[in-house]
């Protein structure tokens, strides 16, 4: 790397780290504790998970009327067969008063059908109440829509931060890498590199803006997770006659034909269907290893199978999709998952306080003046800096957070070097203010 990339290189991934750095630590602590809580869940709603073991079970139509019983009126959505001995089946009901993607749940013993719970359970996962804030603290802080671009924001540069410190630590120069708190930052950033680029890259599918552009990349280009579809299925398949009102009391006869059909996972969520002429749909929910989520239709009059999905015949881009979003929340390997995203999320912490802790020790009011001086784009040959204009062109538009971020340090930039040059002017032996970018 020539001087004028190192410089430049080295004044982005300092003051991006600095102004970035409050974004990244946040969404790490958060993802650490929400890692933390599978375990803690067991603890804590044993209650309601957790029923003494039988040998027999009643049907899960029987289930449900016993749910139903316990919540007269209500809208039964879906059913979750206990997926072993000693656990409780999870029957799952509308509720206007609650937000999206939440539902009531009540817990019942297969054995007895006794409701031994009532939680509020969030999305396909469903999680229960503490994950579920946990999930929404470290997803947008508690503040709905608007907060999502916290996490946006965290994600849109941590990748190009990191990048940037791995090229910085391709060309070190030994005098500055025998500094510890220097020589400490970069060989943690060293450990967490790839971790840090899959959180990156995994978070921004997530996100409001960049990940609404990663969609319709992946629908233009065929790599999107295959629908079902449950009103007809497939112009091969044909469904009953005439359409007829489903009934929760047909849950284990649709739940057989599942079954029969190859729907072997340990946990399945039978849904009803979302209107007339609608079928139902039974759906491995599954997130560990083996991957299993296929998912089948089942016709509400004939009950066979119309419309079918596999894992194995998505596209490699969807299962990798599929397998990073499960990694990402802690549920593709199990413990292990949880523990090497505890690390990360320690590490990415720790990066951040080294990072601030350099930035510290070499403040302007210690004599030290700014890292690198300010110019460093004017040293590049044009060709070169109209290729990294054009790409951080096409960068902000793919990922309009990061965009509008780098717009607004390059105005401050611009403001603080306009007003250094105008105190130089009036104080010359005023030393300078630090400037944002290169």
């Amino acid at each position: 790397m020539t001087k004028p990339w190192r410089g430049l290189v080295l004044r982005f991934h300092f003051y991006a780290g600095v102004l970035v750095g409050p974004f990244v630590l946040v969404a790490a602590l958060t993802g650490v504790l929400y890692a933390l809580t599978p375990q803690l869940e067991d603890r804590l709603y044993a209650e309601q998970l957790r029923v003494p073991a039988a040998e027999s079970s009643l049907t899960l139509a029987e289930q449900v009327d016993a749910a139903r019983a316990a919540h007269p009126g209500g809208e039964v959505l879906a059913v979750r067969p206990a997926p072993e001995p000693g656990a409780t089946t999870r029957v799952l009901f509308a509720d206007p008063d609650l937000g999206e993607s939440e539902h009531r749940t009540a817990f019942v013993d297969p054995a007895t059908g006794r409701v031994v719970g009532d939680l509020v359970t969030y999305g396909t996962s469903g999680v229960l109440p503490l994950r579920t804030t946990l999930d929404q603290l470290h997803r947008n802080l508690m503040l709905g829509e608007p907060g999502r671009l916290y996490s946006e924001l965290a994600a849109s540069w941590l990748w190009l931060v990191a990048l940037g410190g791995l090229a910085l630590w391709l060309t070190r120069r030994r005098a500055a890498a025998d500094k510890p708190v220097r020589r400490r930052h970069a060989v943690l950033g060293l450990w967490v590199l790839v971790g840090a680029l899959f959180l990156s890259a995994t978070g921004l599918t997530w996100s409001t803006y960049a990940g609404e552009n990663v969609a319709d990349l992946r629908q233009a280009l065929g790599w999107s997770t295959p629908a079902l579809h449950s009103a007809g299925g497939h112009a091969e398949h044909t469904t009953a006659t005439v359409p007829v009102a489903a009934s929760p009391e047909d849950v284990d006869r649709v739940l057989a034909s599942a079954r029969a059909a190859g729907i072997d996972g340990g946990e399945v969520e039978v849904s009803l269907p979302a209107g007339p002429g609608q079928a139902w749909k039974v759906a491995e929910i599954g997130r560990g290893w083996p991957t299993q989520v296929d998912t089948v239709a089942v016709d509400p009059a004939t009950f066979a199978v119309v419309d079918r999905v596999d894992f194995a015949d998505y596209p490699l881009v969807a299962k990798l999709a599929r397998w990073g979003i499960d990694a990402h929340m802690g549920t593709l390997f199990g413990p292990l998952n949880q523990v090497l995203l505890v690390l990360l999320g320690l590490g990415l912490v720790t990066l951040v306080v080294l990072g601030y802790r350099m930035w510290w020790l070499r403040r302007p009011t210690r004599g030290f003046g700014r890292p690198v001086p300010r110019g460093q784009w004017r040293k590049l040959p044009r060709a070169q800096l109209a290729v990294v204009l054009v790409l951080a062109a096409a960068v902000g538009w793919f990922a309009p957070v990061f965009g509008v971020s780098l717009l607004v340090f390059l105005a401050v930039d611009l403001l603080l070097g306009a007003r250094r040059t105008r105190a130089r002017r009036q104080q010359p032996e005023e030393p300078e203010e630090p400037a944002l970018t290169g």
